[in-house]
């Protein structure tokens, strides 16, 4: 058995999109409860703790869905491009 616990893809084999459960499941989940009126939450509610970008992936019915390029650049290992970019 290997000890290895990490491993390296080229650039090219790295992945450009996340799988997402939710295309394939039977039937849709449940959407969350607002804890205050007990009713779904939409993105209006979500809005104040996170980026939009973030709250369409997680009501995304698509089977995959596109890793940003400054996530990539973080995977590749190229840090110091993600903070330029951020700049």
């Amino acid at each position: 058995m290997s000890d290895q616990l990490k491993y390296f893809l080229e650039e090219s084999k790295m992945p450009k999109t996340w799988y997402n459960i939710a295309a394939d499941l039977p039937k849709p989940m449940e959407p969350p409860l607002h804890p205050g009126t007990l009713k779904p939450i939409g993105p209006d509610d979500l809005a104040p703790l996170f980026p939009m970008a973030l709250i369409g992936q997680e009501v995304s019915q698509d089977r995959e869905i596109e890793i940003p390029e400054p996530v990539r650049n973080i995977y590749k290992g190229d840090l110091l491009l993600y903070l330029e970019q951020e700049i």
